[in-house]
């Protein structure tokens, strides 16, 4: 017999899931808001949960995380009356079981509640008590890089291919590493290829290796990439920029685990397991012809998607903190304090380069008040403090609105698609400015007052570059 929660403003629909669940032999219990569901879910132990979005006081998807920290792990199935594509996303990256949009007949709801059932069962037959995750350098609380960390320790159990996407600096060779480190290869080699810097003369030397002679300047045999990472992990950081020349080959390196030096007769084995990553859109490079499809199936059977800095700036001090004690280690400097005001400007920046622009900010601030015990917003780079200033002048000087009975001459009159467009754009750029600025960049707050999901609404930010 499983106990079910049933967090939902709405009596009938909660009255009739909960007789359903009775139906079928199991104890439930209700919550009408985010609090009392909260603290039923945290004080109990509930088998699986089944929370509405739009509740008296918040998004139901904001406190996935904490859920998920419940003791007993429960399963969690999203119910809402107005689901989003946006929405649905966000919650399974935050690994629920189902996201559904309330029916008309609530035996729709059965099917997924049993097979969540069946799962926990038996999944709890084979059970073994959770192992902490090795993840040196990785640092956050955020709901996001939770997510990652879970990923991470799917991704360890397995030898399958991995392939973790992100933009720059967003630390996608810690992942891997981890990966690599919490795996039962863990005692064989990281090695660590790097697509960008492959000379294109000599990539199948590197990858390969060669033997002597095999081609002019070759004075000795050298052992490949592939070869060095027998029994341990191969990771192709940026997969995205090896030539399609080579593509080919290695996914036979991929299929077989055998390969031939160049100016070599004789087959080679290695048995390593293989991580990639790339900042860039590789399902659309092979609409375009530049990564071979078969390849891409062989390297992504996981994927890890690292969300970039601005997303999670709950993490950054934590990042602060982090780096601060490392570098001045490094530096053998004492450990700083820092004014509000410094953490101020780094929550304040959105972070282009992501973690590995914060470390070098971090890195020129320390090194700048090298003998001074207190790190100050003036110890910050000149081009972030420029930036802002820029942006804390346009949140209390914003842009004037937009006219719309002024027009240019009738011979220059664009047309009504392109005004219209024209005015759109600029309606959602005021409107989202204004936003930002009522709610002092508070994303929650900002999702619950536009109506808009949370991965749409930095969808518009980035289109706009709204400051927050």
């Amino acid at each position: 017999m499983a106990d079910v929660l049933i967090i939902d403003d709405d009596d009938i629909f909660s009255e009739m899931l909960s007789d359903m669940v009775a139906r079928l032999g199991h104890n439930s219990s209700m919550a009408m808001n985010i609090k009392e569901g909260l603290d039923k879910a945290l004080s109990g132990s509930f088998d699986v949960i089944f929370l509405d979005i739009y509740l008296p006081d918040g998004n139901g998807l904001d406190i996935l995380p904490k859920i998920r920290e419940a003791s007993s792990c429960p399963e969690i199935i999203i119910i809402t009356g107005s689901g989003d594509s946006g929405g649905a996303e966000l919650a399974l990256r935050n690994g629920v079981w189902d996201y559904i949009e309330k029916p008309s007949s609530i035996k729709e709801m059965q099917l997924p509640f049993i097979r969540a059932l069946q799962y926990r069962e038996e999944r709890g037959s084979g059970k073994k008590p959770p192992v902490a995750l090795k993840l040196e350098g990785i640092i956050g609380s955020s709901p996001q890089i939770k997510a990652c960390f879970n990923l991470v320790a799917q991704a360890a159990h397995s030898d399958a291919g991995v392939l973790i996407t992100g933009e720059t600096g967003t630390g996608k060779e810690l992942i891997a590493s981890a990966i690599h480190n919490n795996s039962p290869r863990s005692e064989g080699s990281f090695v660590v290829v790097d697509c960008t810097s492959l000379p294109k003369n000599l990539v199948e030397s590197i990858l390969f290796g060669h033997e002597r002679g095999a081609y002019t300047g070759a004075d000795k045999a050298r052992e490949g990439l592939i070869k060095q990472a027998h029994g341990g992990t191969l990771f192709l950081d940026e997969i995205g920029e090896l030539p399609l020349t080579i593509q080919k080959s290695f996914l036979r390196v991929l299929q077989e685990h055998h390969f031939r030096p160049l100016g070599s007769n004789k087959e080679i084995e290695s048995n390593f397991r293989l991580i990639s990553a790339t900042n860039r859109n590789i399902h659309k490079m092979v609409e375009e012809g530049q990564f071979r499809e078969d390849l891409l199936f062989r390297v992504c059977t996981l994927s890890i998607d690292l969300p970039p800095l601005r997303e999670r700036p709950e993490d950054i001090k934590e990042l602060l903190v982090y780096y601060m004690a490392k570098l001045c280690e490094r530096y053998g400097v004492g450990l700083k304090g820092f004014a509000p005001e410094f953490l101020d400007g780094l929550m304040a920046y959105e972070w282009p380069g992501n973690v590995r622009e914060l470390i070098g900010t971090m890195e020129k601030a320390i090194s700048e008040a090298f003998n001074e015990p207190t790190l100050f917003s003036k110890h910050l780079p000149l081009n972030i403090r420029v930036r802002l200033k820029k942006t804390e002048f346009t949140r209390n000087n914003p842009p004037d609105a937009v006219q719309h009975d002024t027009f240019p001459p009738a011979k220059s009159l664009p047309t009504l698609g392109d005004y219209r467009e024209k005015a759109v754009m600029e309606a959602e750029m005021s409107y989202l400015e204004n936003l930002m600025k009522i709610t002092k960049g508070d994303i929650k707050e900002a999702c619950r007052i536009s109506r808009v999901s949370r991965p749409r609404l930095y969808a518009l930010l980035k289109k706009y570059n709204t400051p927050r």
